[in-house]
């Protein structure tokens, strides 16, 4: 029994029950509820955790790396195409030191709309730049099914797995393509296609004349006839100028104009062209039984007397056959006072060919698109069939290096009359008179009022 006025017994204290609190107070101790409170001030916190975190003592020479932002994806999908009844096609970008020194691989899988089991195919990959590519490499990736995984025409979706190196635990899974229920047309991927012959032109960039865009598309129209259709892709070359002279075309059905302009966010060979021809290839690849690859300052031509049909019948057993280049000034113009080159068009007036012989220029091509897997520039080496490249007594191209971009007088190194019976030298290079092209002027300009010339006059 405790006596009035003294303090209550103090309890016995438990060495283990104690509570740490913080104030900005000196510390003090306080009993309460049996447990002893201790309060202590927040620099005895710090020393704690110093002296905590202090041991065991950090090892000097053990380093971190801190990684910030990113500096290529893994995979930039620009298109992903049927290419028959069992094959797809998945065309992109990818980080080329991945590529170059990693082993990066991919996989497939179809899965049905209908709920059914999904079907996985293994992926084969091409790089078809050949090493030209720069931060990003293009890469096609092959997707080939035992049999058509959409054979109910029920609809699903192609999805692609992408692996960052050689390990299947870190990947990157997306939709490539989705096919709608009942849109599968077997059809499609067998002949008569829909056009001849089929352009597909690489990226349009630079400050282009639409007046050279006119006079090629002119020619070219002519050249491959009705049964034909031209793909453009423009990377930033198509002004308003040279949309008004294609319009016309597009308008007539004879021209397509994609817009690939976010391509300069990838950093790619030379405007990504060989994305564009890829991603042209397998849009269309059963479009046409021929695919012409060729730039907008070349001008295919054939011999007197010949016709392209005739040609190609000869070439037909090739999957693809290149085509030798007649290079040709860009400046040079005989001095002839009855002309007024103003009003000429450029190839009617170009006519001074580089006679070197024994060097190697570059060359162009067409292939049959549908034994094709991805594709080059000059030539694929991803086909099944054989290539042609002794063709220059066939077929051959007119190119007019540089004109392309030049909006002034073309002429601007005038020749005597004489010199279109003789060798003149410009930069130490040969050239002699060659007026194939000259010949062909009045028809093509003819031609051209035929076919759009009321959309000329507005």
């Amino acid at each position: 029994m405790k006596k009035d006025g003294a303090p209550p017994p103090v309890a016995a204290v438990n060495p283990v029950s104690k509570i740490f609190l913080c104030f900005e107070t000196k510390s003090f101790l306080a009993t309460l509820f049996g447990f002893t409170l201790v309060v202590v001030s927040s620099a005895d916190v710090a020393s704690i955790s110093e002296n905590k975190l202090a041991s065991p003592p950090a090892d000097p020479n053990k380093r971190t790396f801190r990684a910030y932002g990113s500096a290529a994806a893994l995979f930039v999908q620009m298109g992903a195409y049927r290419g028959g009844p069992a094959t797809f096609a998945v065309v992109g970008l990818a980080s080329k030191p991945t590529h170059v020194f990693g082993r990066p691989w991919y996989k497939c899988e179809w899965v049905p709309n209908n709920g059914n089991s999904s079907i996985r195919a293994k992926a084969y990959k091409m790089l078809p730049d050949w090493g030209y590519g720069r931060v990003y490499t293009v890469v096609v990736v092959n997707c080939t099914f035992p049999s058509n995984p959409n054979a109910d025409n029920g609809g699903g979706k192609l999805m692609l797995y992408a692996y960052y190196n050689e390990s299947p635990r870190r990947y990157e899974k997306f939709t490539a393509l989705e096919e709608a229920a009942g849109s599968y047309d077997e059809s499609k991927y067998r002949p008569p296609y829909k056009y001849e012959y089929l352009y597909c032109g690489s990226s349009l960039y630079g400050n282009l004349s639409a007046t050279r865009m006119r006079e090629w598309m002119a020619y070219h129209a002519w050249f491959f006839g009705a049964a034909s259709h031209f793909v453009f892709h423009d990377a930033g070359g198509v002004s308003a100028a040279v949309r008004a002279v294609l319009e016309p075309w597009i308008r007539a059905g004879r021209v397509t104009l994609q817009d690939i302009r976010d391509q300069a966010e990838y950093d790619g060979y030379y405007y990504n062209q060989f994305l564009v021809v890829n991603d042209c290839l397998h849009r269309h690849r059963h479009a046409a039984n021929w695919t012409f690859y060729f730039d907008v300052d070349e001008y295919i031509s054939l011999p007197d007397g010949s016709s392209l049909q005739s040609v190609l019948r000869d070439f037909s057993n090739n999957t693809q056959f290149t085509i030798e280049q007649n290079a040709m000034s860009s400046s040079l113009c005989l001095n002839d006072p009855s002309q007024d080159y103003s009003r000429q068009w450029g190839f009617e007036k170009l006519l001074f060919r580089d006679s070197r012989t024994r060097i190697r220029r570059d060359r162009k091509y067409a292939i049959q698109a549908k034994n094709a897997f991805a594709t080059g520039v000059h030539m694929s080496e991803n086909v099944v069939g054989g290539t042609l490249h002794r063709t220059e007594a066939r077929i051959r191209y007119y190119h007019y290096h540089n004109s392309i971009t030049i909006h002034e007088e073309l002429c601007r190194n005038l020749l005597p009359i004489s010199a279109a019976n003789a060798t003149t030298w410009l930069d130490k290079i040969p050239y002699v008179y060659d007026g194939t092209m000259k010949k062909l002027a009045p028809t093509i300009k003819q031609f051209e009022r035929n076919t759009i010339g009321a959309a000329l006059q507005r």
